[in-house]
């Protein structure tokens, strides 16, 4: 009964809205990564990987994928050598001048691929920046591709007939929340119930062979020690 919201969300409901091929794509992961110094002392340091797909067939969709994904890589890297670098050199000049220690500033982003099938294609990205202070921060970012057709999908796409979907999803996670705190596995805010209506965000998942995966930001329902929350729901 699709007006059911407790009802599991099978492979069969979760995916056909989604027109899909019958092929397993071929994935490269391409490394920009670089050291900078100023004033003969290294104060930047940065890794960025991101992917590729190989292929033949399904150009169309190969290349918009490749191209968002090149151009993203691109534009980080830019910005670590440019705006990073930038404060990077004034915290040098400032700690230096007034006999602080010398800290190395730090961007990292890693691309983790979580399904790829049917030529639906589903990553997340980490993108880690360390600009001194106790911890960095982490930002994370997901692709959700149906390559066939060369479109990123949101999480209402999968469920065109069936309104009872979000309500079955938010019950999920606000019920794991409340194992995971009677069992004092994560910490969460007071309010984590409404913090995960007020942050939910439609574009925060991704898929996996099992589950659909959906994620917050630190900080939006979570303290920082708790990192970033990730809840996993049965498909």
């Amino acid at each position: 009964n699709s007006k059911n919201p407790h009802k599991k969300l099978t492979k069969t409901n979760f995916l056909h809205n989604i027109k899909c091929g019958d092929t397993m794509l071929e994935i490269q992961k391409i490394t920009l990564e670089n050291e900078l110094k100023y004033d003969n002392t290294l104060i930047l340091k940065y890794t960025i990987t991101y992917p590729k797909i190989i292929s033949d067939k399904y150009m169309y969709g190969i290349e918009k994928f490749n191209h968002l994904n090149q151009i993203n890589a691109f534009k980080t890297k830019l910005y670590a050598e440019k705006n990073l670098f930038s404060m990077a050199k004034q915290d040098f000049e400032y700690n230096k001048s007034n006999g602080y220690p010398i800290f190395v500033y730090e961007l990292i982003l890693e691309t983790t691929i979580t399904y790829n099938d049917k030529n639906i294609l589903s990553l997340y990205q980490k993108e880690y920046t360390y600009t001194g202070g106790a911890h960095g921060s982490t930002i994370m970012s997901a692709q959700n591709w149906n390559i066939l057709v060369g479109k990123q999908f949101l999480l209402n796409d999968f469920y065109k007939n069936d309104s009872s979907y979000l309500l079955y999803i938010l019950q999920e996670i606000n019920h794991q929340i409340q194992i995971q705190e009677e069992n004092n596995e994560t910490a969460y805010f007071d309010n984590s119930c409404q913090l995960v209506l007020n942050n939910f965000k439609f574009d925060q998942f991704y898929l996996t062979k099992e589950n659909l995966a959906i994620f917050f930001q630190s900080y939006d329902i979570a303290p920082y020690s708790s990192g970033i929350p990730v809840f996993f729901i049965p498909k």
